[in-house]
């Protein structure tokens, strides 16, 4: 019997039809599982109880808040290390102590400390609960009592928190990075749960925002604009859907697996029983909130981890392709690497919903996400220009592809304008919407082909951060 000359062709576009659709399929679930995230952003904000102002907290909570520690570990930042630490000094807080770890510096940071702040070498004790690098001196000046500086030698940003964990005498730890910029009233506000419900909160996070194009003075953001850049516009609305909608929703879900690096509180106890914050990986960040997730729950002990949206904290943004390339591939070789040792807790019952809808969104978007978007970007077109794909199938991977994606983010901006209202000027709005339409065609598609790079990376074990270049924040004019 002859088989049928049809019967190659028809194999080929089942086979077309089947990749299409199982692109199609996952672009629906992280859509679906965004617009579940937006709803649950929408309610947490619309009911939370009204945000006070920074006065209004001192009131309610300067006789109750507990003393904090701000972690903030510093290499090679002799630029913007001094006024870094005034900021810092300036935090609205009643009891707080800032401890900068000069992490092995080849540049002039720990000598512009010393001669700033009049610093000397004094004695401190140091628990040994956590390993790091050698520390090799103390520095601190009775006049500038909540400053201490810690000398240690280099051993990466998770090395030098450790240190300065060991170096820690309060229970709660906020750790930031030492070139970003906290809002006066954050710690104030990103301790509310510590406060309303101090046996089960064990770590809170705050809302990082972009300070590319604001004016800096004094250590605070005293004007508030959107930068030129087209680079840095794409990522103030990627850090809206990330902090205004995911974060708070996942929050919200108790399912939060990431706090940022650059503003954290932490139970310090909690952090010390799961090991600090773990060398041998990029995303430091992420890995601890997925190892207290699994001591409490291997412990059968409740617990909630927090996302504040209100306490903000003003970041650097690269504006460079060859810079964000990197910081992107880098996240994703650290999501990776996070996934892959925690692999037991994914879809499994047994770490209950942050195994099955945490680990699931990660395994969703940060596992399979980019291969299978990036397998959608090649060959969906390639199969239509082929005559293997009927119009339909290309229509819904471009309406799955785009027009969901411009909704979500056009529907995080509402969010923003109607709950928060950052952007005091009223032309921000229309130029972020016109971003939110722009970025998916061309950025979007880059932004997968650099997480494909963090894949590869992952793969070959590549370790190391790479050249993180900064231009430094505009200061506001003076006389």
């Amino acid at each position: 019997m002859i088989a049928s000359p049809h019967w190659a062709q028809d194999w080929m576009i089942g086979a077309a039809e089947t990749i299409a659709l199982v692109v199609i399929v996952t672009g629906l679930l992280q859509v679906g599982f965004y617009v579940v995230q937006l709803g649950y952003a929408a309610f947490a904000l619309s009911n939370r109880p009204p945000v006070p102002r920074g006065a209004t907290l001192w009131r309610r909570y300067s006789g109750e808040a507990p003393p904090i520690t701000v972690l903030a570990p510093a290499f090679n930042e002799e630029l913007t290390v001094v006024e870094s630490v005034r900021s810092l000094l300036a935090l609205e807080y009643p009891d707080f102590e800032i401890l900068l770890i000069n992490d092995g510096s080849k540049d002039g940071t720990l000598d512009r400390l010393v001669a700033a702040f009049g610093l000397t070498r004094v004695e401190r004790f140091v628990d040994d609960a956590l390993s790091h690098a050698r520390i090799r001196a103390f520095y601190a000046n009775p006049a500038q009592p909540r400053l201490l500086v810690i000398d240690k030698d280099n051993g990466g940003k998770a090395d030098a928190l450790n240190a300065g964990i060991n170096a820690c005498r309060t229970s709660l730890f906020c750790a930031i990075d030492a070139d970003s910029i906290l809002e006066p009233d954050a710690l104030l506000r990103v301790v509310r749960p510590f406060i309303d419900d101090p046996d089960l909160t064990i770590a809170a996070g705050g809302t990082i925002r972009i300070a590319n194009g604001c004016t800096i003075d004094s250590g605070r953001v005293v004007d508030i604009r959107l930068p030129r850049n087209f680079l840095a516009l794409v990522q103030i609305m990627e850090y809206l859907r990330a902090f205004l909608m995911a974060r708070l929703a996942l929050g919200k879900m108790q399912v939060l697996t990431v706090i940022s690096g650059a503003f954290g509180l932490f139970n310090r106890q909690r952090v010390v029983e799961v090991g600090g914050y773990s060398h041998a990986t990029v995303g430091e960040d992420m890995e601890l909130v997925v190892k207290l997730h699994r001591h409490m729950r291997d412990q059968k002990k409740p617990y909630r981890i927090e996302f504040i949206a209100e306490p903000v904290c003003w970041t650097e943004c690269p504006e460079d392709l060859a810079v964000l390339g990197r910081q992107r591939s880098r996240w994703q070789r650290g999501a990776l690497e996070c996934f892959a040792k925690h692999r037991a807790m994914c879809l499994n019952p047994r770490y209950g919903r942050i195994g099955m809808i945490g680990f699931g969104q990660i395994l969703l978007v940060d596992v399979i996400g980019p291969l299978v978007e990036v397998l959608g970007y090649l060959l969906v077109p390639l199969l239509y220009g082929l005559g293997l794909l009927a119009l339909p199938w290309l229509l819904a991977f471009l309406s799955v592809t785009v027009t969901f994606g411009i909704f979500v983010s056009v529907a995080t901006l509402i969010l923003e304008e109607i709950q928060l209202r950052r952007f005091p000027r009223a032309g921000a709005i229309p130029i972020l919407a016109a971003i939110a339409v722009i970025e998916n065609f061309g950025y979007r598609q880059l932004s997968n082909v650099w997480r494909i790079q963090g894949w590869w990376q992952f793969l070959r074990k590549q370790q190391g951060w790479g050249t993180m270049t900064r231009k430094g924040f505009a200061t506001a004019p003076t006389g």
